[in-house]
C-alpha cells in the first residue's frame, strides 16, 4: 500500500463549512510490512477522532446547553449573539464567532450549536465563565445536567 502524506483534511457540505485540521505529517492508509514510525502511532487515534468529529459536525452538528439559575438572571438572543443579564450593573454582550448559532429557550436555557466541536465547547465555556455557578446558593451559568457542589453557609453568631 502506498504511504499518503497528509498535511490537512477538509470535510465540507454546501450548508456548513469546517476549517481544515492540520495534524503534522501523518500516514493515512497502511504501510507495507506493518512498519510505522513512532509519530504515526502517536497521532493515529488523534487524527481518527478529529476526522470523525469533522464528519459528525457537518452531518449532525454539535450542541451544548447552558442553564442560567438565579433570581432575575436571564439571557436574550440578539442578532450578534446573546445578551446575558446575570447580576452585574450592566448586561454582558457576547458576540458569537462565525459558524456558531446561539439561541435562547425560556430566557434561562442557552443553546450553542455549530459544526466544529472545539469551537462549540469553547463558546459554551466562555459563556459559563461570565458567571460560573457559586457553591453557596448555586446561582450562575452551568452546563445542563452539571452538578454543583454546595457548601454550608456560616452558622449564626451567638
Amino acid at each position: 500500500m502506498q504511504r499518503l502524506s497528509v498535511a490537512e483534511v477538509l470535510v465540507q457540505v454546501p450548508v456548513l463549512g469546517v476549517e481544515p485540521v492540520v495534524v503534522g505529517e501523518f500516514a493515512l492508509g497502511g504501510v507495507a510490512g506493518g512498519q510505522r514510525r513512532g509519530e504515526d502511532r502517536a497521532l493515529h487515534g488523534l487524527t481518527r477522532t478529529l476526522i470523525a468529529n469533522m464528519v459528525e459536525g457537518v452531518t449532525k452538528g454539535f450542541e451544548k446547553r447552558l442553564e442560567i439559575q438565579g433570581v432575575g438572571y436571564k439571557a436574550e438572543a440578539k442578532p450578534y449573539g446573546v445578551n446575558l443579564i446575570v447580576g452585574y450593573s450592566h448586561p454582558v454582550k457576547y458576540e458569537a464567532p462565525k459558524g456558531i448559532k446561539i439561541s435562547v429557550e425560556n430566557n434561562t436555557v442557552v443553546k450553542v450549536e455549530g459544526a466544529d466541536k472545539e469551537v462549540v465547547g469553547q463558546v459554551a465555556a466562555e459563556l459559563r465563565s461570565v458567571r460560573p455557578p457559586e457553591p453557596y446558593k448555586g446561582k450562575g451559568i452551568r452546563y445542563q445536567g452539571e452538578q454543583v457542589r454546595r457548601k454550608a453557609g456560616k452558622t449564626g453568631a451567638k
